[in-house]
Formats: C-alpha cells, structure tokens, sequence
C-alpha cells in the first residue's frame, strides 16, 4: 500500500510539474509574441546654487532642471505595438520637464511627447510619419538616456521634436541616411504658414552628420549643421562629441558651439562623466555672447534606479552677468549642485 500511495504521489507530482511548465512556456511565450509593450521612468532632484535670488537669478539659461530645493522632472510612459512590419509608438510626459520639452502646444497641454506610426517597407528601410523626437544634438528628452541630468546649450537652443515623414535607410551595417520633411521647427502641430523644414542625417561608423533647414521665418531656425558621434577610447573610456553651428538669416540670430563628454566606468555600477561645453549666442548689432559650461555628473545605479549627483559651473563673458552671487550682487558665473534620481522600467 506504501508503495502505491507513493507512486500515485511522484505521478500526481510529475503531473503538477509539467503542467506548471507547460504554463509557464506558453506564458513565456504570450509575453514574448506580445505585440505590445510599456516602458517608461520617473525623475526627481534636489539642487541648489547658494543664492537666494530666486529661480529668475539662479537658473542655468538651458532647458530642464532649473528648479532650486527639490523638484520633479517628469514622468514618462512609452507604449509602443508592433503587427508584421507596421507599428505604432505613443510616447507621454507628465511633468514640469516633458512640459517644457512639448512646448504645452498640443491638444493635451504638452503631454504628448512622440507619436508616430512606422513602415517598414523592406529590411533596410523604414517610414516613419508623426511627431518624434529630433536627430540633431547628442542629448535627449528622457533623462535615463542622457549621461548628464542637466542639458548643454547645444541641446537647448536646437529643436526638440519634428512633426511630419521621414525615412530611413540602412546602407550597410555601419552606413545609414535619413531623410525627413517636417513642419518648422518645434511647431508640433500645424504649420498655418505653409512652410515646411527638411531634414537629413547621415551615419557612418557610429558618427552622425545632421542638416536642418527651415525659412527662418515666423519663429523658424534656419539652418543648422550638427555633429554627434564619440569613441570608444578603452573598455572603461568612453568619449563623446557633439559640434553644432546655427544660423538664421532672417531673424539675424544664431549659434555655435562644440562639447566633450568624456565618461569612464569605474565600477559595474558606477560612473564618472564631465560635459565640457564652448558655446556662443549670436544676434545682428550685439556683440556675441559666448558661455563656458563644465559639468561633473556621477552616476550610481542599483537595479533600475539611477543615483546622478551633479556639480555644474557656467561662465559667461565678462559683459554678461545674469546671474546673482551670495551677497545678491550680478555676476557672470553660476555653480550649482544637485542630486537626482531616475527610475526606468
């Protein structure tokens, strides 16, 4: 009798086990074929300047991360599905820093960050039409991709997002070129003017030629030719570029500039990078206005959250002084300390 109850219990147990398995495969296998999927992160920082000048005095003059004391950067929902060799991606921000970066211009009061529907028309061609985000600059909106949680000058005064058609071309497994034509800059949403911006990158090796080209007119940028690429130095060192020049002849404004990011790996989960950043303001009539930005950032990460702390120091010419000191007096320089802490999933 022993042996029977045993060896209705190792049946009855085998049984159990290949059920368990057999639902854990197809699961497995659901959640693979899934044509959908979410990804997305939150962010927050604490940062400060030493001033009481408020945040018109104390704020760096480039996008995001501006706020003194703690503050919220935003939140980020990326949902995306894909059917055969069609898909769609629909990209939201919640939040002060998707709000800035949307220009609140949208029906949603500036939560829709990119949303676009692709073609993949055959294997080294993709099209693209919607509003995503833009090919010009080494930075991004998302802070978990940026290696610095601040931004640079370069990344500030480009453009953002597109609003129109773009295809893709993958030329061979290190060469590819990209083609767009887009409403003006940053205009996500109509372009009442008829005008229209093109746009075009091309890549060779992991190092990336950009033109844009708009009017100029109505708010528009104009021209602007950017750099962006890096080099693997060593296993731990890694160097990025990034050189843009502007110029918009219709409004008589313009830019250029070049940055360095050199990044080491210390650590599985640790590491250091400097932003060193040469930038100049450029407008008919006024003398130039050029800017130095130094920016030391950490970057300490435990599972999916990432610990930045960050000391950042801008130096503008001599007869610029838009920043408060201590003591309430102008000056020309700004040093800053913040820590933030992003969280992707």
């Amino acid at each position: 009798m022993k042996t029977i109850i045993n060896t209705k219990f190792v049946k009855n147990l085998a049984l159990a086990a290949v059920a368990l398995i057999s639902t854990v495969a197809f699961a497995q296998e659901d959640e693979e074929s899934s044509p959908f999927s979410l990804s997305g992160s939150i962010d927050a920082y604490w940062r400060t300047t030493g001033s009481d000048g408020g945040d018109a005095t104390t704020a760096t003059p480039t996008s995001f991360a501006n706020q003194t004391g703690f503050a919220l950067g935003m939140a980020n929902l990326v949902g995306s599905y894909e059917m055969g060799d069609t898909g769609v991606v629909v990209d939201l921000v919640f939040g002060p820093r998707g709000t800035e970066a949307t220009f609140e211009n949208d029906v949603l009061n500036g939560i829709i960050n990119q949303a676009y529907a692709y073609w993949n028309v055959s294997e080294g061609t993709t099209l693209t039409v919607g509003r995503f985000n833009t090919f010009l600059g080494y930075e991004v909106i998302a802070p978990a991709a940026n290696f610095n949680y601040s931004v640079s000058y370069l990344f500030s005064n480009g453009p953002f997002s597109h609003l129109g058609v773009k295809a893709d071309f993958t030329l061979s497994d290190d060469v590819s070129l990209m083609l767009a034509i887009t409403n003006p800059w940053d205009v996500n949403d109509t372009s009442a003017t008829g005008e229209y911006a093109l746009g075009g990158q091309l890549g060779f090796y992991d190092q990336y030629l950009n033109l844009y080209y708009d009017s100029g007119r109505n708010g528009g940028l104009g021209f602007e030719i950017d750099y962006t690429g890096g080099f693997d130095v060593s296993d731990s060192f890694f160097l990025g570029i990034n050189a843009a020049y502007n110029d918009n002849s219709e409004a008589g404004t313009g830019f250029y500039g070049a940055a360095l990011y050199p990044q080491i790996t210390t650590a599985d989960n640790f590491a250091l990078g400097l932003r060193g950043e040469y930038f100049v303001a450029t407008a008919d009539g006024i003398d130039d206005v050029p800017v130095l930005g130094l920016t030391l950032t950490g970057s300490f990460t435990k599972d999916n959250l990432i610990i930045k702390p960050e000391i950042r120091l801008d130096s503008f010419g001599d007869d610029n002084e838009p920043f408060l000191d201590s003591d309430g007096d102008f000056t020309n320089s700004l040093a800053s300390l913040l820590v933030a802490a992003i969280y992707t999933f």
